[in-house]
């Protein structure tokens, strides 16, 4: 089986994943979104991902989104002029003030704010090209020490401090779950991010929208999903064990 044989098959496999747990939710397939997570995959792995109708990415490093982003815009202008306009690109990494500029723009949505000096930073380089950012606020909903993101107790106060920043516009939470063999020990994690949600949507500041709900990866989407996740990110499972030694 080629690579890009095995790309669609695992394609295949997560959507029919996705749709039974949606359905077990009372909810529909369509309404999910999955972001394939092609961090550290040639650009010629997000193509073959594109060719088995796959169009929304996440990438965890600025440099290595707008090398593919380029790659793969270049190749799809030359061969599919009309699949380029459905390319997104979600930034799902941990975000570096410095690196703010290059990425605005460039992204349909960033999906790790979490601090004010970050998202002050957004909207002062969104200002300056004259667009609105949609964001998510990064929840560290294990409070893990290893882990960046917003204690799950000053998330509602910290949506609050953002109101006056309207160059960003905050669509709503993510957050990565404690790494474990069993999904099921998540969904208590993934109840309480629902929880957030529905309490910071309820702040009805003019800067929030409060539609996305981005939780889950290749172990535990499925709960994630049952538990009212609107995105989830998968990147194993779609393109297989990722190689870290070749991260230049």
């Amino acid at each position: 089986m080629t690579v890009q044989e095995q790309i669609a098959q695992n394609l295949d496999g997560i959507r029919a994943r996705i749709s039974s747990a949606a359905e077990r939710a009372g909810r529909k397939a369509g309404d999910i979104t999955l972001i394939a997570v092609s961090k550290l995959n040639p650009a010629e792995s997000v193509e073959a991902a594109i060719a088995h109708d796959q169009f929304e990415f996440g990438e965890n490093w600025v440099k290595e989104l707008l090398e593919k982003e380029s790659a793969v815009g270049e190749y799809l202008e030359a061969n599919s002029p009309e699949t380029a306009e459905k390319l997104k690109w979600h930034f799902i990494g941990h975000l570096q003030t410095n690196k703010v500029r290059q990425l605005i723009g460039k992204t349909v949505l960033i999906h790790s704010v979490d601090s004010f000096k970050l998202a002050s930073v957004i909207d002062t380089e969104s200002k300056k090209k004259d667009v609105i950012t949609d964001v998510l606020l990064e929840i560290n909903i294990g409070d893990e020490e290893s882990k960046y993101g917003i204690r799950p107790e000053e998330a509602v106060d910290f949506a609050d401090s953002l109101k006056d920043l309207h160059n960003i516009r905050i669509r709503g939470l993510m957050t990565v779950a404690p790494i474990c063999d069993d999904p099921e020990a998540n969904r208590p994690y993934f109840k309480k991010m629902r929880e957030l949600f529905i309490d910071i949507k309820s702040k009805n500041n003019d800067n929030i929208s409060m539609d996305v709900l981005s939780m889950g990866m290749t172990l535990d989407f499925e709960a994630a999903i049952e538990e009212g996740a609107t995105h989830v990110r998968v990147g194993t499972g779609i393109f297989g064990a990722r190689d870290y030694g070749n991260r230049s």
